[in-house]
């Protein structure tokens, strides 16, 4: 009788917070709690980098190192998100054709 419900034993619910559903969300790249780190090469790179981020509205921690190489990927991965595709939508049968033809779509190209 270890799955029976029987007079006296108690169940609880597990509660979706502990397992299962997860509520928390990873901060956006560029905000506040996750700013962008990037690292140039000197003072006045620095000021261009810093006028496009506060341009564009993002936070970032901009360093300056003359040692390593230039690292703005974060940077270029934020501005130059890929949008989306859209295609023209297909004529149905009936309608006319979009070469200019004046046939319907069914006799000239379909």
């Amino acid at each position: 009788m270890h799955n029976l419900y029987y007079k006296g034993r108690i169940h609880t619910r597990e509660n979706h917070v502990k397992t299962g559903f997860k509520n928390e969300r990873n901060a956006k790249l560029g905000t506040e709690k996750n700013p962008l780190t990037l690292v140039v090469g000197s003072e006045t790179r620095k000021t261009e980098v810093g006028a496009i981020v506060t341009e564009n509205e993002f936070y970032a921690d901009i360093s300056v190192d003359s040692s390593v190489d230039e690292n703005i990927s974060e940077l270029d991965a934020v501005l130059n998100t890929p949008k989306t595709t859209t295609f023209e939508k297909t004529p149905n049968r009936n309608d006319p054709c979009s070469c200019g033809s004046g046939k319907k779509y069914k006799k000239c190209c379909g």
